[in-house]
């Protein structure tokens, strides 16, 4: 074990560079590290379980095409795999906020991966070294290349788990609203009473709007299963052999479940990110559309006693340290507020892509950060708010059927048989004397209790 504070020399085109003794890392890593000391957001790390796990497969290939010794191809295989696995994520110290290409995290990988399998080859770290992070680790490879498939890698990962919450949450709302099916309301335009609804017809609406959202979420999926990858520099493919990428991407697929195919262009794969673009968007639109469910559930259950309250939403702790026994609609608030900030990553997001300049797209980490931050906020926010609101939602159902008994708005089904002036006469005379849509059609609107009891039956109105 080395002293506290002891390093050792490493040399790369810049020349030499103390590491501390202990790291895998070496000297471009610790060049970035030192040059890039930039806010507390550190390179996701599925980024470089995504370059790992390319890593891993490169090897093998470049072992099975002779173009690396075989023994030393695994070396790099199996030291690749452990980084995929995470075994080694505090050697990984970079932050987000570095070269456009990523290029300091991916040789951080390379430097890894050239550390371990030197060791496992009877090598030491620095000079002593077996293994070459740029010509063994990353040859027939560039960061302009691997990195963009390294971020389409990452996103798929990480799209799974999110697809099966969103599933998860329909399928509560879904429940909610066979449930509720027969269960009266009032609905509300503009914030103003209008025709009845069913609780159930609600919820069901907010179902339908997640499917919508997953739905764009798979349609952007295959532009994401295209690799940039054996493009190298530039999209030309130069210094790496000719089957190569597709002996990677072929075994990539197979190894990890997805139907993973090279880009048909790769120079667009690398000089832009529309794919990326396209995946975030469907994550905006399921945003959108778990803001306004929330932000119907906070309204409906608005009170206790001076709101709609029209729903009780469970309760999670106390809401105010001044007030005893204010209770707030705390999962709502998160689930707003991880919307909100995923709105805002699809903006930086979109602009970052759209900046991008001739051959390379220089945003990547800022692309990276933004759409691995969202898939996990939501993939959070709406597990969080499947159990702690969703689940146990419940219905103020005396409240609700006495809000919609004294609204006017079921006078709109008077206009049928008595026509609008008439029916309009009728609701301004109610609100301006303080009687029910039934007295004032019984009094000043001269109608048949049997009619107005047929006509206004808000059973037939949803």
């Amino acid at each position: 074990m080395s002293a506290a504070g002891a390093t050792r020399t490493e040399h790369d085109s810049f020349g030499p560079i103390e590491v501390p003794a202990e790291a895998l890392w070496g000297a471009q890593t610790e060049r970035s590290r030192r040059n890039f000391a930039i806010g507390e957001q550190r390179m996701p790390i599925a980024i470089v379980h995504a370059l790992a796990q390319i890593k891993q497969v490169a090897a093998e290939v470049h072992g099975e095409l002779g173009l690396l010794p075989p023994a030393q191809a695994e070396a790099i295989a199996q030291a690749a795999s452990r980084v995929a696995t995470g075994e080694f994520d505090t050697q990984f110290p970079l932050s987000a906020w570095q070269t456009g290409s990523g290029t300091q995290t991916h040789m951080n990988v390379n430097e890894v991966i050239a550390s371990l399998a030197s060791l496992a080859l009877g090598g030491g770290l620095g000079a002593q070294r077996l293994v070459h992070p740029n010509d063994a680790v990353n040859l027939g490879q560039s960061t302009n290349d691997v990195f963009p498939s390294a971020m389409h890698l990452a996103a798929l990962a990480a799209v799974e788990p999110l697809l099966t919450t969103l599933a998860a949450l329909r399928e509560a709302l879904v429940r909610k609203a066979e449930a509720w099916a027969g269960l009266l309301k009032v609905g509300r335009t503009h914030l103003q009473d209008a025709t009845p609804i069913t609780f159930g017809q609600e919820f069901g609406g907010y179902a339908a709007q997640l499917a919508l959202g997953e739905a764009a979420i798979r349609a952007a999926l295959p532009a994401v299963h295209a690799l940039a990858l054996g493009g190298t520099a530039v999209g030309t493919g130069l210094n790496t052999h000719p089957a190569f990428a597709a002996r990677v991407i072929a075994r990539l697929a197979q190894r990890l479940g997805q139907p993973l195919r090279a880009a048909d262009n790769r120079f667009a794969a690398m000089a832009g990110h529309e794919a990326l673009v396209g995946l975030h968007a469907g994550l905006r639109m399921l945003a959108l559309s778990l803001h306004k469910i929330a932000s119907d559930l906070r309204l409906m259950g608005s009170g206790p006693r001076a709101g709609l309250g029209e729903l009780r939403l469970p309760a999670r702790g106390p809401g105010s340290s001044i007030m005893p026994g204010k209770v707030n609609p705390t999962q709502v608030e998160a689930m707003t507020q991880v919307c909100v900030q995923v709105m805002g990553h699809d903006l930086a997001l979109g602009l970052a892509a759209g900046l991008g300049q001739l051959e390379l797209n220089v945003y990547k980490p800022l692309i990276a950060l933004n759409l691995l931050d969202s898939l996990r906020l939501l993939d959070d926010a709406m597990g969080s708010f499947r159990r702690h609101c969703i689940e146990g939602l419940a219905v103020e159902a005396a409240h609700a059927r006495a809000l919609l008994d004294h609204s006017l708005m079921p006078v709109t089904a008077l206009v049928p048989h008595i026509g609008h002036d008439r029916a309009a006469a009728i609701a301004r005379h109610a609100e301006a004397q303080g009687l029910s849509l039934r007295e004032a059609a019984l009094g000043h609107g001269g109608l048949a209790a049997a009619d107005f009891d047929a006509w206004a039956d808000p059973r037939r109105m949803v």
